[in-house]
């Protein structure tokens, strides 16, 4: 059993070397549950990005994100007092699953998100 838990975690870590860069992608969206479309990105891609816009304060505050793969990234995060702009950078596939960095994801969460994944990248035909 050992045996073929090792053969897998090899073939997925080739995999990732082999296979072009996954990323979730969207534009604009109020919710990270709207931002679940993966996308494969091009070969001069080398990130997933997560951009978080936050417009207002407090209970009034409204959030927008997008996700995407980019060649190059910087990771930043500006406040300008009623509001901020943040931008996340990660180099594996389905990285940018989190829509901020604030948001806590339970390990089930994330245990059926990347088990989703991946049963979408094999249905899909690689």
């Amino acid at each position: 059993m050992k045996t073929l838990w090792a053969a897998l975690l090899v073939s997925l870590v080739c995999i990732g070397k082999v296979d072009s860069l996954w990323c979730y992608r969207c534009e604009d969206e109020p919710s990270n549950w709207n931002c679940m479309k993966m996308v494969k990105c091009a070969e001069t891609d080398r990130y997933c990005t997560t951009t978080v816009t936050t417009s207002g304060r407090d209970s009034n505050a409204s959030y927008r994100l997008n996700k995407k793969c980019v060649p190059t990234c910087t990771e930043n995060f500006i406040d300008t007092g009623r509001g901020s702009v943040s931008t996340k950078c990660c180099e594996s596939s389905l990285c940018n699953i989190s829509g901020a960095n604030s948001v806590k994801i339970s390990s089930a969460v994330m245990a059926l998100g990347t088990l989703a994944s991946f049963l979408y990248i094999f249905r899909s035909g690689l």
